[in-house]
């Protein structure tokens, strides 16, 4: 039996995805981003903007030209989303009339300005409604968590087949405040000091791993200095439990990946524990002195997910577990 059915014993994996996602909106930029990937493999995701991207009163031929660099030979790894405008929008029927033609090459749509799971059920319900038309099948749909109705809901958005992954919409969170959390609560060190910011941050990662789904940190919007992405994500991973975050800028690509990336030492680690488990059939086993079982095999099967996902080397012999 393959390690995900012996460990998680019919109860769907959690979802595991790159763990950057690299946000563009003009076409430049889009196609920028498209030739890095090409260049560093699937160890990002791209995410081709609609609802920023486009300048006012070029919306539709913007998801148009977005559309077809999703379906063009140069999305090689077919690890490239889009998001649409929010399902109470002009523009966001178009939008998935768009995509919904191209849907087998999306990696997945992100849903914006959500307030709440009747938003995204309906927006769902939607692009079900038109790929289906279209002859294929659902398409993931990852959430903006930026807005008090969602947040509230976060739970039951996450609960929801379909929905992959939750985002952190910063910026427009603090700003439904009006004030009331001041704008150093956008960076670091507010951002993870902020009572109602740190409350936010948690919750949505506590609803994405009581579901198996992915909590997408919210961006840096420092660019030029990478030390500062890469401990944004450091801390995001390490004291809120983020596995993936934003990036706005090329330069914060591969720090965000570093910061999240298994160290070497626990890739190795993991892939010997794992292989002894399954040499003893995934029964009990003692290593370094300390027992383990299928509690901790997850744990470190997830570890090596994880290293996979950013493509630090695997030890010989692993290839099998995952």
């Amino acid at each position: 039996m393959h390690p995900s059915e012996v460990l998680f014993q019919g109860k769907r994996p959690p979802v595991l995805l790159p763990v950057c996602d690299h946000y563009a909106g003009s076409d430049k930029l889009m196609r920028k981003s498209i030739a890095l990937q090409q260049e560093l493999g699937p160890v990002f995701d791209i995410t081709l903007d609609c609802e920023d991207g486009a300048a006012v009163g070029d919306e539709i031929a913007h998801a148009e030209l977005v559309a077809s660099l999703i379906a063009s030979d140069a999305n090689q790894f077919h690890r490239i989303g889009a998001r649409v405008h929010d399902v109470h929008s002009a523009f966001f029927a178009s939008d998935v009339a768009v995509f919904s033609r191209i849907a087998d090459r999306l990696a997945y749509l992100v849903l914006p300005k959500a307030d709440g799971v009747a938003d995204v059920q309906q927006a769902i319900d939607s692009i079900n409604r038109e790929t289906r038309l279209a002859g294929f099948k659902p398409v993931p749909v990852h959430v903006l968590v930026e807005t008090h109705g969602a947040l509230e809901d976060v739970f039951k958005i996450a609960a929801l087949q379909q929905v992959e992954c939750l985002s952190f919409g910063i910026m427009d969170f603090v700003s439904a405040h009006f004030g009331a959390i001041p704008s150093s609560a956008m960076r670091t060190p507010g951002q993870f000091t902020h009572p109602l910011v740190v409350r936010a941050k948690l919750d949505i990662a506590a609803a994405c791993h009581a579901h198996g789904k992915v909590p997408s940190h919210n961006v840096t919007t420092e660019i030029k200095d990478t030390g500062i992405v890469a401990n944004d994500a450091a801390r995001a991973a390490g004291e809120f439990g983020y596995t993936r975050m934003w990036s706005i800028h090329p330069g914060q690509i591969k720090p965000i990946i570093k910061s999240f990336a298994p160290r070497v030492s626990e890739v190795a680690e993991a892939a010997q524990i794992l292989l002894d488990a399954q040499a003893a059939n995934w029964g009990p086993i003692k290593h370094q002195s300390r027992l383990h079982d299928r509690a901790s095999y997850r744990y470190y099967w997830t570890i090596l997910q994880r290293a996979k996902a950013s493509g630090v080397a695997l030890p010989d012999g692993v290839a099998g577990l995952l």
